[in-house]
């Protein structure tokens, strides 16, 4: 594990299994019993309708199984919806076998929605960098390929300043030892929503091991460091 003076890493475990190493048709999750578990308690949770979070300002990351990067965005104070998904590639409309076993150009991502008043495009950025480790190239913890990669999607030029200014900066305090980031700074094209079972997948399934030994303790480990940007209650 790297130093990191002002970014923590969430490299998870390798002796944990892969969220997508063992995808097969009709198996798509390493435990399947619990693929279709719900929390009933979470489906109390109030989903905004598509015309209000129309409002909103949406921003783009891959860093990883999105299970965990889109628990780790719900987290967020001034974040109103995380949808996870496909972005990064040029084929249209990826499944979820297609992106795991690479028959695709796209990563795992996730589509954030937030208030540009309670939470800047900035903030979203040092969460981006402070919940992985880009220097891992193509993979994240114990998930491997191109489908894992680190990407920070952009809208603007200023977008683009921003996320490369701060890479500047944590190459310029040293962060990570030398090691050079392999993130991927990239225009943001089109992002193909996940299949219906992966949204909210870590609250919906506590019991799967892989959230348990893998999503859980790497989201932890993202509200031990960024306690000032977590919402009042988290789940």
């Amino acid at each position: 594990m790297k130093l990191v003076q002002i970014t923590v890493l969430a490299c998870a475990t390798l002796l944990a299994t892969s969220c997508q190493s063992k995808v097969k048709k009709n198996t798509l999750s390493e435990n399947a019993e619990n693929t279709e578990i719900v929390n009933d308690e979470v489906d109390e949770v109030v989903k905004l309708s598509p015309q209000q979070l129309s409002t909103y300002e949406t921003a783009y990351f891959a860093s990883g199984c999105f299970w965990c990067v889109e628990a780790i965005f719900e987290s967020v104070k001034g974040v109103k919806e995380v949808v996870s998904g496909y972005a990064g590639g040029e084929q249209k409309n990826p499944t979820y076998e297609d992106v795991g076993y690479g028959k695709t150009d796209h990563a795992e991502a996730v589509e954030v929605y937030y208030d540009p008043k309670e939470i800047s495009f900035t903030e979203l950025v040092q969460v981006f960098f402070g919940s992985h480790d880009p220097t891992q190239l193509n993979r994240q913890g114990p998930d491997r390929g191109r489908q894992y990669r680190s990407i920070a999607f952009y809208k603007s030029d200023e977008q683009k300043k921003i996320i490369e200014g701060y890479m500047q900066a944590l190459t310029d305090q040293n962060v990570y030892g030398g090691d050079p980031i392999t993130t991927e700074v990239t225009p943001f094209t089109v992002f193909y929503k996940a299949e219906a079972y992966h949204q909210d997948y870590e609250k919906n399934n506590p019991n799967n091991s892989y959230i348990k030994n893998v999503s859980i303790p790497r989201l932890n480990r993202f509200k031990e460091n960024f306690g000032d940007y977590l919402k009042k209650s988290v789940h």
